[in-house]
């Protein structure tokens, strides 16, 4: 009886202290590009190893369930805005073209700008155009990108706070980018840093790599050569800390933007996720997520709890002390807690969209925006549809619950398509089609 009361009261200090009145600790926040679950070993993947990627999720928590969104620039979106994309305008990859809605930085309370506030060193290399506007609109202080909305690998321009730089030909890119990211840990080490490192692997063209063997030509084993890369850079992230003594200092967060691309899926245990890059089922959407920060998270857990990447800005947010402006819907869930081992409070359902269509899923169902309602028991790999003439307790249970979701968000309403919204009646139309469910 003694013992079960010390740890309730462990547990309610735990959540009664606030987070951000801790030291502040770095974050370095890693973005694969176009990696699914399939593609990562601690996933169950068949087919590719990833040693450091591995290590790094033995060292902290590893989410079963995370959802992105299907495509590179509504997830970047949703990322650093913390909102959904029918709020902000970031539904599709037409979010960096003229023609699109578009994210507005001056709309938003970007995670960097907020970090920036809370007293941190602020920089990004890698991946940034689909986002729109610059990294330093967004809120980094310092920046290395490239204009290309895809792979950059063998071509020497780059972009510099501002600045076209030329690197000598015969440049891998992405070992300038990663140099980079080095060099800003190296610089910033004696205060609170935040590095987005949005990585270019795996994102086609498949490539040779500077580790490829002369006469290799096949695409899978260069796509596996590419996958080797994007691992070992991870890995020096996390030793270039060690070695700057900062390791239990640091959060590093690796996750994925969108599902496996073109013809690379593979399986896990024997199987296929359904879906890939651009789809809305679940391989769409669905990518890894590991967050390691030593002698704080539980080191080789796995966490079942549901993660949207709504959530990294609540999170980071709360652990660098920053203050989240009134006045604005924010969309993420924070799982600081869950990163110090306790609870907290997961989030039941997640949301995901591509333009004009969306669905939100919880543990056992998921539905879209035309009412559907599908099992999702032998998710990532199977997605049933249920119809509503064959409902059982659970299922109505389920359809009621995800139906009233939808109709409280009414994503109709919102920005939906390339002129900025959706016309009222429209969207009138799907509440009630939700509200009858």
């Amino acid at each position: 009886m003694h013992t079960l009361l010390r740890s309730c009261c462990f547990a309610a200090l735990a959540l009664a202290s606030p987070l951000g009145a801790a030291t502040q600790p770095n974050i370095v926040l890693i973005l694969a590009d176009d990696l699914g679950l399939d593609g990562i070993s601690c996933y169950g993947a068949d087919k590719h190893q990833t040693p450091a990627i591995d290590k790094l999720a033995a060292s902290g928590l590893r989410f079963e369930t995370c959802y992105a969104a299907p495509l590179c620039g509504p997830s970047r979106c949703l990322l650093m805005s913390g909102r959904y994309a029918f709020r902000t305008g970031g539904i599709t990859n037409q979010s960096w073209r003229p023609s699109g809605p578009g994210a507005k930085s001056t709309d938003e309370n970007p995670v960097a700008k907020l970090l920036k506030q809370a007293g941190y060193a602020t920089g990004m290399a890698g991946k940034w155009r689909q986002v729109g506007e610059t990294p330093q609109a967004w809120g980094f202080d310092e920046y290395l990108t490239d204009p290309a909305a895809g792979g950059w690998y063998w071509q020497n321009k780059l972009q510099q706070n501002g600045a076209e730089i030329t690197t000598p030909a015969g440049t891998y890119a992405p070992d300038k980018v990663h140099e980079f990211a080095l060099d800003f840990l190296r610089r910033h080490k004696d205060q609170p840093f935040f590095f987005y490192y949005p990585m270019h692997h795996v994102h086609g063209p498949i490539l040779r790599t500077p580790d490829t063997a002369v006469g290799t030509t096949s695409a899978a084993a260069l796509y596996d050569d590419n996958l080797h890369y994007m691992d070992k850079q991870v890995g020096s992230v996390v030793a270039e800390l060690e070695k700057l003594g900062l390791r239990e200092k640091t959060l590093v967060i690796f996750t994925g933007d969108n599902g496996t691309a073109l013809s690379f899926p593979s399986t896990i245990g024997g199987r296929m996720i359904n879906g890939k890059k651009g789809s809305m089922l679940e391989g769409g959407s669905r990518v890894p997520f590991i967050a390691s920060w030593p002698g704080t998270t539980p080191a080789g857990k796995v966490c079942k709890d549901i993660v949207s990447f709504a959530d990294p800005h609540a999170t980071l947010a709360e652990l660098a002390g920053a203050k989240l402006p009134e006045g604005m819907k924010f969309d993420g869930r924070s799982f600081a807690p869950q990163l110090r081992g306790v609870p907290g409070q997961p989030r039941e359902w997640a949301y995901v969209q591509l333009g004009n269509k969306w669905f939100v899923r919880n543990a056992g169902f998921k539905m879209d925006q035309q009412g559907e309602l599908f099992d999702m028991s032998d998710a990532p790999f199977v997605e049933k549809p249920v119809a509503a003439a064959a409902d059982t307790e659970a299922t109505k249970s389920g359809r009621q619950r995800l139906a009233a979701i939808l109709s409280e968000l009414n994503p109709a309403a919102g920005k939906t398509d390339a002129g900025g919204g959706t016309k009222p009646k429209q969207a009138a139309k799907a509440k009630r089609k939700l509200q009858t469910q």
